[in-house]
């Protein structure tokens, strides 16, 4: 696969706990992603945040069930991006978690596998 170098990046911001017809969040939306054929998508795990409900979530010692921020990030060329929002939007929706959606320019520098 090729992707042009003005790509996008779709950035998903979510909760850990956050499931998805019993499946977290994060990695439904990466399996969607793969299955409709998008050039690539990484989960991150973030340590502190808060969001639209000014809730702060962090990973503490003590705290193992905290529910951490995860942000999904997933890149391809702008037509791709859009035909999937709905996808990712729509799973969102179906979860009811709170959860914030942007998307930006990401300038593709390479894109290859391993030899």
């Amino acid at each position: 696969m090729k992707l042009e170098r003005d790509s996008k990046l779709l950035r998903i911001f979510l909760g850990e706990l956050d499931k998805y017809r019993g499946t977290p969040l994060y990695e439904a939306l990466v399996l969607a992603a793969k299955k409709e054929g998008i050039a690539g998508a990484t989960v991150f795990r973030g340590i502190l945040s808060y969001g639209a409900s000014s809730r702060i979530h962090a990973s503490k010692l003590l705290d193992l069930s905290a529910d951490l921020p995860i942000i999904v990030e997933i890149v391809d060329t702008h037509e791709k991006i859009n035909s999937f929002l709905p996808i990712a939007d729509n799973m969102i929706e179906e979860v009811g978690c709170g959860a914030l959606i942007t998307i930006e320019a990401a300038e593709v520098i390479r894109y290859k596998t391993r030899k």
